[in-house]
């Protein structure tokens, strides 16, 4: 019963996730703890009041989006509103409010909004962010005019808020490895110092998850995705080195340990471990691969290195962008061998605006690639034998790694089941092909739309099953799953892959980045 109404839950909130991208998630979820802390304050509930709040959002809102247009003149680069305003709310719930008539807080405001807008142009080494924007501002401003951040918002009253909200973001970017390793890692932290301080343990723990920041930290700071590492094992180190440096007793000399400069600490190992390219690209060509389904192809002027099955965050600036924003994480379809990027995308009806605006590119218009990220590739072992589930536009990682096996002549013993509702969306079959006849790569295709069967298929019929991947790989409980497509594809095949006896470790789920 409990695991059904779990599931029920579950259900409920991935549908909630599905209608929003990632950054607006975020943005609602800001505006939602800055909308109930205005209402708490008109009881008395902070040391400042509704209007203190106003002014003191309304003047940080003033002042990131005037930097923010300003850098973005005088570099050129594309913008993101979302990016702005997401910032803006993170600086006004962590920098205790002015108190009316007085004025002291302004410069803190006006200084920490300047320079966190300015880390996203100035602070950048190829074009690549190294200091997450709202950490940096706060940083700076409490080094050069002695005034700093509170983090008010990490309280006890806003508590059942931020952990809502948080487990929301942390589900829908698939982040609960970087959330848990820096918060397991602080809580070590926090408990060692206490103890040696003399501090009891419970009441440090206590006042660790009630009256700071720590939840707060964990959802908001810690899992900014532009200063984030790439791959799992990176960002649990991410995550641990934040962790520990987070408590207060850590210091250097007379510098003490504050939340922005473990987080700004942690920026610089991300730094130092990720790809550093950010590439601005024309596009060069449009194909149509199937049914409402297009190729996108881009020259960069040199050669990215990544692996077989990563992703970009592409970030494309256009007219009046509706509710899912300007930006879109892509597999790159392409592989390492080849010299043009190729993205494949598909369309449906109802296209956001950023669709629209992709298919509408031409060679004037530009596109920004950055965040190469992903763990979803081929194993190193290549004696493993694999078994590759794909789900209509899913296929583009596998389009990437059986391209590269084709162009390297790498043999390898991999199955695909390949599946679409019919016959007019396989996508990529010229490349599938190729692979089967020359590496022996076997692809099983298969169509969910039985009434559309045409003559003399020849391929499977129906989702795939346990009796169709035992009947085409008689060894399969000795085989390595990866399972890419729409989100709804993935979490039904690895439930019945579980449910077959797979054990969890066989089984990869793509982080599938269109869903974000």
């Amino acid at each position: 019963m409990f695991r059904k109404i779990t599931d029920k839950l579950l259900e409920f909130a991935d549908g909630i996730l599905n209608r929003v991208t990632m950054y607006r998630l975020i943005l609602y979820y800001l505006s939602l703890l800055l909308f109930i802390a205005l209402v708490l304050s008109f009881s008395g509930t902070f040391s400042f009041g509704p209007l203190d709040i106003a002014v003191s959002a309304a003047t940080i809102f003033a002042a990131c989006w005037i930097t923010n247009k300003l850098f973005a003149g005088i570099f050129e680069a594309p913008t993101n509103v979302e990016s702005v305003y997401i910032t803006a709310l993170i600086l006004t719930l962590i920098i205790t409010p002015i108190k009316l008539p007085s004025l002291e807080m302004f410069p803190l405001f006006i200084w920490a909004s300047i320079w966190a807008m300015a880390a996203k142009y100035i602070l950048t080494i190829k074009k690549k962010h190294l200091f997450n924007p709202a950490a940096f501002g706060v940083a700076l401003t409490a080094l050069t005019i002695g005034q700093s951040a509170s983090w008010w918002a990490g309280n006890r009253i806003l508590l059942p808020f931020v952990i809502l909200g948080g487990v929301l973001i942390v589900r829908k970017i698939v982040r609960t490895d970087l959330a848990l390793s820096f918060l397991g890692f602080a809580l070590v932290s926090i408990s060692f110092f206490g103890i040696v301080n003399g501090s009891g343990f419970f009441s440090n723990l206590s006042k660790a998850f009630l009256d700071s920041p720590l939840l707060f930290f964990a959802f908001v700071m810690i899992t900014e995705p532009l200063t984030t590492p790439p791959t799992r094992a990176l960002r649990i180190a991410y995550g641990a080195l934040v962790g520990l440096l987070f408590a207060p007793a850590v210091h250097i000399g007379s510098i003490y340990s504050t939340p922005e400069l473990a987080l700004l600490a942690g920026n610089v190992f991300s730094y130092l471990v990720s790809p550093k390219k950010k590439l601005v690209l024309n596009v060069k060509k449009k194909t149509k691969i199937a049914s409402d389904t297009y190729d996108f192809s881009f020259s960069p002027k040199e050669r990215i290195k990544f692996r077989p099955g990563q992703y970009m965050e592409w970030t494309l600036e256009h007219v009046h962008p509706d509710s899912r924003g300007n930006r879109r994480y892509f597999t790159i379809a392409s592989s390492p061998t080849e010299r043009e990027l190729l993205i494949g995308v598909k369309f449906y009806p109802e296209a956001s605006s950023f669709k629209k605006s992709l298919l509408a590119m031409n060679g004037r218009n530009r596109i920004v690639a950055s965040q190469l990220a992903g763990d979803f590739t081929l194993p190193r072992n290549k004696n493993k034998k694999l078994v590759f589930l794909a789900g209509g536009i899913g296929i583009t990682p596998f389009r990437s790694m059986i391209k590269y096996l084709v162009d390297k002549n790498e043999l390898r013993r991999v199955t695909i089941f390949y599946s679409n509702k019919n016959v007019d969306e396989i996508a990529y079959r010229e490349i599938l092909d190729e692979a089967k006849e020359k590496l022996g790569i076997r692809v099983v295709y298969t169509l969910t739309d039985i009434k559309q069967i045409p003559s003399g298929w020849d391929g499977s019929q129906g989702r795939i099953s346990p009796a169709m991947i035992m009947q085409e790989v008689p060894d399969y409980k000795r085989c390595l799953f990866y399972i890419s497509g729409p989100r709804a594809f993935v979490v039904a095949n690895e439930t019945m892959l579980q449910d077959t006896g797979i054990p969890q470790n066989n089984i990869k789920t793509d982080f599938f980045p269109g869903f974000v």
